[in-house]
């Protein structure tokens, strides 16, 4: 019989009394008719909660057919998402794949490399991603909802061209799949016009909670990860945490004693591992529990760390730095993978007390350790124990966050299942970079970032100055500015140069009072007989 998740608040019992959270019940048990009969803010989009059971078994069978096809004419599978787009597979091929896997030799992988793009900006990352492609027969599967999201939309821009001059238009639509939208969205009727495999994101489910949907599962099929055994892990967690009692749902216990130390000051949660393949279940947390949390002013900020690597960086502040977090150490009672510490016979570090035990050991002891070394500095520790890294229980660990988000937000009194705040930078982006539409924002935002600025760039300032694209200026050594046009060389010092900005400046400020009547102080107008 498989084990379940288990979690342990006995660390956190010394911050938090057994009452405390206990009075709790009541608005778990209305946070709980929330999710289950959805009545709450963000109704629309709760069908994670009973996804594990009626997840589309068609759609399944042709995530499968669309993996083994990869598998069998790609080196490269490459996955272009963002956020909740990615970050839930890349967390799960890491705990259940091997630590260095497209370094393995293919005989030893037997599956594809596996990369991860479009989840930045960055020219650099990209280029690089380019170097290692070289040689390679590559498929792409790009997942977005909308398909405008401008990461994985520009990365996607440069690599469906890329593919197309390697193989041709038509070949290279046979390496193209994509997950979005069922009906809508650019991306959907791209794939349409060319003709690209397509699967669906659930119109029911965010993408923070969509890491047991196609988002998540092609690239996890790619990986010759056992989907039946991920989908029952989870399967088997709706059903334990169905139960509305608090004093029997492990789940439930978790989002109450983290919404009690919350309004104990607990501010801060630390998700500690002491495994780095969970470095991207951290993250994949991370998003879970900031988007849903963090708003109104509210809501537990989450951090991670990853111990014991993160002991030698962040181990101070933690034992005796401010008292506003708590940690949540999740852990696997047993590694997937052992090692003896062997004996040296010249023993120089004084480790040979360590001969002959195992190192998975070893780990578990630094794990006591620092659990009861943060404790005794102030910072209550909770526990959530996987009983081994498999397919099944991490399924079973993905829905134990997941629904224990949902139950923790609604008690926060916010709504777990929007993120209207992600749309301001968006919109900032888009301005500056010139869209249409964006006009208006794009003047003021500039004269922000002006305002703010201790000195402009040659370019910035050739644009402030309003001077035509045949006029250079360049930065010389002593404060000058040497500026080129038509042929001609001048020689503007530093001190010209100011006094200049500020006659422009104050030119503006008269032209945009004048617009409004009234006349800046700082600028002197004098009678002209």
């Amino acid at each position: 019989m498989n084990q379940a998740i288990r979690f342990d608040y006995s660390n956190a019992r010394a911050f938090v009394r057994q009452h405390e959270w206990e009075q709790l019940a009541p608005a778990i048990g209305q946070a709980h008719e929330m999710l289950h009969k959805r009545t709450g803010p963000g109704r629309d989009y709760l069908g994670w909660v009973d996804w594990p059971q009626r997840y589309d078994r068609a759609e399944f069978e042709r995530i499968r057919q669309a993996a083994a096809r990869i598998q069998a004419d790609s080196d490269v599978l490459l996955v272009i998402g963002i956020g909740g787009s990615y970050l839930g597979a890349k967390a799960v091929l890491d705990i259940l794949g091997h630590s260095f896997y497209n370094l393995l030799p293919k005989s030893k992988r037997r599956f594809p490399e596996i990369y991860f793009v479009g989840n930045n900006i960055s020219p650099v990352y990209i280029s690089h991603l380019m170097d290692v492609l070289e040689g390679k027969d590559v498929s792409i599967n790009v997942i977005s909802k909308s398909g405008t999201t401008t990461e994985p939309a520009i990365a996607f821009r440069l690599l469906r061209t890329w593919l197309e001059n390697k193989y041709g238009r038509e070949q290279a639509k046979k390496r193209i799949y994509v997950t979005t939208d069922k009906t809508r969205g650019a991306l959907k009727r791209l794939a349409e016009d060319e003709g690209y495999e397509s699967f669906v994101i659930p119109d029911d489910i965010g993408g923070r909670f969509s890491v047991l949907t196609a988002v998540g599962l092609l690239p996890i099929a790619v990986s010759g990860a056992d989907l039946d055994a991920l989908m029952k892990g989870a399967q088997d967690a709706s059903e334990r945490y169905m139960v509305m009692d608090l004093y029997e749902n492990p789940c439930y216990q978790y989002a109450a004693i983290r919404n009690a130390l919350y309004r104990k000051g607990k501010t801060v949660e630390l998700l500690v591992s002491y495994e780095p393949q969970f470095r991207f279940f951290a993250e994949w947390w991370k998003q879970l529990f900031g988007e849903s949390e963090g708003k109104d002013g509210k809501g537990i900020f989450p951090a991670s760390a990853e111990f014991s690597t993160d002991l030698h960086s962040l181990g101070q502040y933690i034992q005796d730095g401010m008292r506003q977090l708590f940690e949540t150490v999740v852990t696997v009672n047993k590694p997937a993978v052992d090692v003896t510490v062997q004996e040296d016979p010249l023993d120089v570090d004084g480790l040979n007390f360590l001969s002959g035990k195992r190192m998975g050991f070893v780990n578990k002891k630094a794990f006591e350790g620092t659990v009861l070394a943060h404790v005794d500095g102030g910072v209550p520790n909770l526990l959530v124990e996987m009983p081994e890294a498999t397919a099944y229980h991490l399924g079973a660990l993905i829905y134990f966050f997941e629904k224990a988000c949902g139950i923790s937000g609604y008690l926060l009194g916010v709504n777990p299942f929007d993120q209207p705040g992600v749309e301001a930078y968006k919109a900032n982006m888009f301005a500056l970079l010139g869209k249409p539409g964006f006009e208006q924002q794009k003047a003021e935002l500039e004269a922000r970032l002006r305002e703010n600025k201790t000195y402009l760039t040659v370019e910035e300032t050739a644009a402030y100055l309003e001077l035509p694209e045949t006029f250079i200026l360049e930065k010389i050594h002593q404060g000058k500015i040497r500026a080129l046009h038509d042929g001609n060389e001048y020689i503007i010092n530093k001190e010209q140069f100011n006094h200049h900005l500020e006659e422009m400046r104050k030119l503006r400020e008269f032209e945009e009072a004048a617009r409004h009547e009234t006349v800046p102080e700082s600028y002197d107008v004098k009678d002209e007989d």
